[in-house]
Formats: C-alpha cells, structure tokens, sequence
C-alpha cells in the first residue's frame, strides 16, 4: 500500500522520465562554462603581459575553444538543443568578471593574471568532470564515443596540470613582497 497521493505518484513519474532534459540542462550549463572559458583564456593570453603566461596560454586557449566545439557536437549527438541565453550568459559573466577590482585602476595587476589563472583552473575542473560523466554515460549510449572522451579528458588533465603550474608562478610573482 503507497501513501503518496495521486499527484506525489505524477510528480515521480515524471522525475523518472527527466533524465534527457536534465541532461539536457547540464550540457548547456556546461556549454555556458565553456563559453566563458574561451573566452577568459583568449583574452589572458592577448592581454597579459608575462610571455611566458602568453605563449603557454594560447595553445591551451585553442584547445578550449576546441573542447567547447566538441562539446557542441555532442549535443547534437545526443539531439539536445542549444539554449543560447545560457552561452549569452556564460559570455556576459565573463565579461563582467574583468570589471572586477585588481588594486590598479587602469591597468592589469599580477592579481588579475592570478585570478584568470584560478578562474581558468576551476572551469577546466569542471569541464574534466563533464566529460567523466559523459564517459560513464558512454557505458550505455552508443551515441557517445568513448576514445573520443577519453582522449577529451585526458587533454582537460593536462590542462589542469598546467594551468596549475603557471598560477603557482603567478602566485608567487603578486605576493613576492608580501
């Protein structure tokens, strides 16, 4: 005997069967991350000073450019719409995360290199995670390529490894004095 009330047992009915749109909800969140990351890394690699953090930086800005295009084939893949208020959001939070202050009023600080570097580093974190749920997913949807996520994960790894790498340097060069 159940206690849930006829509209409890529609309302799980219904949960049960929300896994394509949930999915579908993530993969645009994750497209409106990656949208954001694109655009943060292209921008810290033009705008930055530091050479080294430009010529390591660009190849990875064109990999993530090349993530968020992969992740775009995905979802047509799996026949999941783009939400494009969610990539002009993604866009508009990136932007508006440049506004923020850097103890300089005109020019950049080695504090704004670290905090792209940090903000960087958290999406890719959360990229990798996207693709590992994908990859389990690929267990069971033929849909999926699974070297195709591997290899994805694997490169976001390496990117996580150096994007580490050079916001370490650039935590040491903002508080050398400190």
């Amino acid at each position: 005997m159940s206690n849930r009330t006829g509209s409890d047992t529609r309302h799980v009915l219904s949960a049960q069967g929300g896994g394509a749109a949930y999915l579908g909800i993530y993969l645009n969140d994750h497209l409106a991350g990656a949208t954001a990351g694109t655009d943060r890394a292209r921008h810290l690699a033009r705008s930055d000073g530091n050479t080294t953090i430009v010529e390591v930086l660009g190849p990875i800005a064109d990999e993530i450019a090349e993530d968020r295009a992969s992740l775009i084939r995905i979802m047509r893949r799996l026949g999941v719409p783009v939400r494009h208020y969610k990539v002009y959001a993604g866009r508009a939070a990136e932007r508006v995360g440049r506004l923020k202050s850097n103890g300089h009023l005109v020019r950049r600080s080695p504090l704004s290199t670290l905090w792209e570097l940090e903000a960087l580093r958290l999406g890719v974190e959360g990229k990798a995670a996207a693709w590992e749920t994908l990859r389990l997913l690929a267990d069971t949807d033929e849909r999926l390529d699974r070297r195709m996520l591997d290899d994805l994960l694997a490169r976001a790894r390496r990117q996580q490894s150096t994007l580490e790498e050079l916001r370490r340097k650039q935590a040491e060069t903002a508080f050398q004095d400190a």
